[in-house]
This record gives structure tokens, C-alpha cells and sequence, in this order.
């Protein structure tokens, strides 16, 4: 069994109460932030979308999953915030296994978890400050903090315009923008975005490796970034792997020292 990792090794801080689901943000431990152990998904009647899959993912890091369409990047940005079941393996994020936690335990957990879908799922009878507020609604969050919040997002994606617009006015652009916002909201442990930049021209993809930047740096959130756009991570540094027909391994075209291989 097989794990692909860091050189260099985070660490999260224990695991909170059952009523509290925490989420690591310092300490050092070797314990990965989110681990997939052998983790395999087959849908009916017998589509295998993900194949023995082992990964760890440490606090702090930037990870791009790439691969064409199909290949089961969606599929695993699901099963991390158990919006899907594995068929058989092991999920765990900030040291609990997903399978044991209970359905109130997993809402507790999203709310630590930012999620950018592919789909954009923004009501498009509300406007982009609505959209975007509710994120921060559920969290008890004051109504200034939240406007706060909200116009900060805004004016990093170059969106301050359209604060006050209907979702269903904009352009695919911009609702992929307020998804990636709304996603951003509470500055989360983890963020999730399943191809970020499907939708964006080269500027508006630069604000959105800049947003992820800002987050990782500003709040240490981890983030998983699901893309076939080599533009975001061709010169980057962080970790890049590759999906194809369900199986990962480590991406064709990046330098061995970027990977380093663990056997359990």
C-alpha cells in the first residue's frame, strides 16, 4: 500500500469532542489533514469512477488533482465531504473516519469546509451578497462581519460591482467567481474547488490563484484544487497529481523531488 506525501511533514492538533467537530489550524503532528486509504467507487451497475486510491493531504498545502473529464476528480472532491460513499476504503479528515461520523456530525464538519462546485449551485433569484451571506448565516455570524466579509471576497475577485446584482444576471464567469466566494466565506480548514477556472479568461483565472494564495496564507487553509487548466499549476510549486481512468500517480510532466513516496 502506497502513499503519496510531502518532503516536508505538517502536523494538526488532536481531535476535538463529538459535539465539535475540529478542524486543525496549528501544531505540528505527522497526521495527515485528509487521508484516503485504498479507496475505490463504483457506481451501478459496475462504473468504476475511483480504483484503489491512497492519499494523504497535510495541513497548509495547496494539492492539484488534474486529469480529463471523467477521469474521477469530481467523484473524489465528493467522497472528501462525504457527499458521496466510497464503495470500500477508508476517508478520514482531521483524524476522524467519515464512515463513523453521524449525519449532525458531517454538517458540522461542512461547515469547516469550503466547497466550490463544478455546478456553481448559486440561487439565482437572490443576489451575489445573498448568495454569498448565507455561507455565513449558518455560522451565527453578525450581519456586519458578514458584509464585511462579503465585500472583502468581492473586491479580490473584482466583483464590488456586482454585489447587489442577481446571480441569474451574470455571466458564467462571474457566477463561478461568487461560488468560489461563497466558498470562501468563512476562511475554512479546507477548501474544495472542482475546476475553479472552467469558465474564466487568463485575468479573472489569475484572481482566483490569487484568492487561493490569500486563504492559504491569511487563514492556513488547506486547499484541493480539482482542474484539467494546466495555466494554474504549471509553474507552481505545490503538489500536482494525475487521475486517469480512476487510478492516481504522480503527474507526467512534474519533477520527481516534488513527490515523495511513502510504503505503509
Amino acid at each position: 500500500m502506497y502513499y503519496y506525501g510531502l518532503a516536508v511533514i505538517r502536523r494538526v492538533s488532536p481531535v476535538g469532542s463529538k459535539k465539535v467537530f475540529h478542524m486543525p489550524r496549528d501544531a505540528s503532528t505527522d497526521k495527515p489533514l485528509v487521508e484516503l486509504v485504498n479507496v475505490a467507487k463504483i457506481y451501478p451497475p459496475d462504473i468504476v469512477a475511483l480504483e484503489d486510491v491512497s492519499l494523504r493531504i497535510y495541513k497548509g498545502e495547496i494539492f492539484f488533482l488534474t486529469g480529463m473529464s471523467g477521469a474521477g476528480k469530481t467523484t473524489l472532491i465528493k467522497l472528501i465531504c462525504r457527499l458521496e460513499t466510497p464503495t470500500r476504503g477508508l476517508i478520514e479528515v482531521a483524524g476522524r473516519d467519515l464512515s463513523r461520523i453521524s449525519p449532525a456530525g458531517i454538517q458540522r464538519m461542512r461547515q469547516k469546509i469550503g466547497i466550490a462546485y463544478q455546478d456553481f449551485r448559486l440561487l439565482e433569484k437572490q443576489t451575489v451578497l445573498q448568495n454569498i451571506a448565507m455561507a455565513m448565516e449558518v455560522t451565527y455570524a453578525s450581519t456586519k462581519a458578514i458584509h464585511a466579509r462579503v465585500d472583502e471576497l468581492l473586491a479580490l475577485l473584482n466583483l464590488s460591482d456586482k454585489r447587489d446584482k442577481l446571480t441569474g444576471e451574470l455571466s458564467r464567469g462571474e457566477q463561478q467567481r461568487v461560488a468560489l466566494a461563497r466558498a470562501a466565506a468563512n476562511g475554512p480548514s479546507l477548501l474544495l474547488a472542482d475546476e475553479p477556472t472552467g469558465n474564466l479568461d487568463p485575468a479573472a483565472t489569475e484572481l482566483v490563484i490569487n484568492l487561493f494564495r490569500h486563504l492559504n496564507e491569511k487563514n492556513g487553509s488547506t486547499i484541493v484544487v480539482a482542474t484539467h487548466d494546466k495555466s494554474i499549476y504549471a509553474e507552481t510549486e505545490h503538489r500536482v497529481m494525475d487521475l486517469r481512468k480512476g487510478h492516481l500517480s504522480a503527474h507526467p510532466n512534474r519533477a520527481p523531488r516534488q513527490i515523495e513516496l511513502f510504503e505503509a
